[in-house]
């Protein structure tokens, strides 16, 4: 929505789900109004029209009474406020690349709309770069949208959102045109990253077991395509041959492609993610969020209490009067790493937590990161009711019994700040003096399955997340209970 208003784009607002039970359709457009002024829309973008929607049913309205009986409503506002493609009929071919695709077969990708005069299948043309070189390419093949679905075409007109085929060292903000007539286009630019996580293969005593690819070449052969795909995404050598630096726009970006990873059959471990800093006349800057919270009255102190300790403020505060209020917090981009699970967990699932990106400040100070340690297994093998039942009063267990784990994985949450090797599979010694059934009465507390998301927001900085098709497990970046207890600081 920010970018909209700063490209001073024309806003059509829909409101959906007014069929719903719960459907508060005048609180909502209130909202929206707050969120334009928020983001410093003018006049004109805060009159935009409104209209309301069943979307599964395909019916929009101009009012949320009436009855509506289909989305004819919305084209014709499509048609009536979205201006038609502007274009000078004298000009040649131009073309603002705006996104990248890349395809197994014809290779790089770009995507944009036609500005202005025609382009043809095998057409000779230039990409003018960042550094207003020409490069000189040929239309291999041009297709346009048809739906979701894209087309082959012959041939291209101003306003045609096309995709071209047929030149490589191309990126966002680039201007095809004709090298007769080389001109360039105003330049859009795409926004930095603001964390970084480190990829490496898996060293696990498990690796090989769950996935097809567990190479280093695999990973980075994988991650190379990514990047001609997704234009936030950069890839950046580390220190050691097996493992690289991923940047990109947010930790859910991350566990996306972490994601797609595990589902393709690649085995990796992932680092903790970090907030990418800036240095400006000597001082360091921090990405920034504008944070929101929605949650129940009497979750307010608490919620105050956590974001103030990751050095976030206070800016707003709004009740509604029906037992939830809307807080809004200026917070870094590092203070809401690892914060979501606590937040559901102190709100008791309740409460509703979104950000935006603001800008970079100077740096607020250091904060705790985690407030307890990790149980770790020191053995391999399977787990046992036994040992799982004797750890409960530890903390908080990650595994069930029957579970294989190694020296080195992390089975649960310690209760204090300090981190404990324990046996977890430790079986039962066995006397002819028990019964047979003396160990059914055992109880364990239900384990809450492990996601990416808590997983990679659980780590400190010497732990790894092990992700495989079939696992993903927890694990300190040094295996050995006995080398870590020789490298801890004295």
């Amino acid at each position: 929505m920010k970018k909209a208003f700063e490209g001073n784009k024309k806003i059509i607002v829909v409101i959906n789900k007014i069929d719903r039970k719960d459907a508060r359709p005048k609180e909502v457009l209130n909202e929206i109004y707050d969120l334009f002024i928020d983001l410093d829309a003018n006049e004109k973008q805060i009159e935009f029209p409104v209209l309301y929607a069943i979307g599964k049913q395909g019916i929009a309205q101009y009012t949320a009474e009436e009855t509506g009986t289909d989305l004819q409503p919305l084209f014709n506002e499509i048609i009536i406020d979205i201006p038609a493609p502007a274009y000078d009929p004298d000009e040649p071919f131009q073309m603002l690349v705006a996104d990248l695709d890349y395809s197994d077969y014809i290779g790089r990708l770009a995507i944009g709309k036609v500005a202005h005069g025609t382009a043809k299948i095998n057409d000779n043309l230039i990409c003018i770069n960042e550094e207003n070189e020409n490069i000189p390419l040929k239309i291999s093949k041009l297709q346009v949208y048809d739906g979701l679905a894209l087309v082959g075409v012959d041939s291209a007109d101003p306003g045609d959102i096309i995709v071209v085929a047929g030149i490589e060292n191309v990126h966002i903000g680039d201007t095809i045109c004709t090298a007769a007539y080389p001109k360039t286009l105003k330049r859009v630019t795409v926004d930095e990253p603001t964390i970084s996580m480190l990829f490496s293969i898996n060293t696990s005593p498990f690796s090989g077991t769950e996935g097809k690819y567990v190479q280093s070449t695999k990973l980075r052969e994988r991650f190379y395509k990514e990047t001609l795909r997704n234009v936030a995404l950069k890839i950046e050598d580390s220190d050691t041959q097996d493992s690289f630096i991923v940047k990109g726009r947010g930790e859910f970006q991350m566990a996306i492609l972490i994601e797609t990873l595990r589902r393709e059959g690649y085995e990796l471990s992932v680092g903790r993610p970090h907030v990418i800093f800036k240095y400006k006349d000597g001082k360091k800057l921090e990405p920034i969020e504008h944070l929101f919270i929605d949650c129940g009255e009497s979750f307010i102190g608490i919620v105050t209490d956590k974001l103030s300790q990751r050095k976030g403020r206070m800016i707003n505060l709004v009740n509604h009067s029906t037992g939830r209020v809307r807080i809004e917090f200026s917070i870094p981009s590092r203070g809401l790493i690892g914060y979501r699970n606590e937040f559901l967990t102190d709100t008791k699932g309740t409460g509703i937590m979104n950000s935006y990106l603001t800008g970079y400040e100077e740096y607020r100070g250091d904060y705790p990161v985690r407030m307890t340690g990790s149980i770790v297994s020191d053995k391999q093998g399977e787990t046992t009711g036994y040992a799982l039942f004797n750890l409960e009063p530890r903390g908080i267990l990650f595994v069930n019994p029957g579970e294989k784990v190694y020296e080195g994985m992390i089975v649960g949450e310690h209760n204090r700040e300090n981190d404990i090797n324990v046996n977890a599979c430790r079986p039962k010694k066995l006397s002819n003096m028990r019964s047979s059934n003396k160990d059914e009465g055992i109880i364990l507390t239900p384990v809450t399955p492990l996601t990416l998301e808590k997983a990679i927001e659980f780590i400190n900085e010497d732990e790894l997340v092990e992700v495989t098709p079939k696992s993903i497990r927890m694990r300190k970046a040094i295996l050995s209970a006995a080398t870590r207890y020789a490298n801890k600081p004295r």
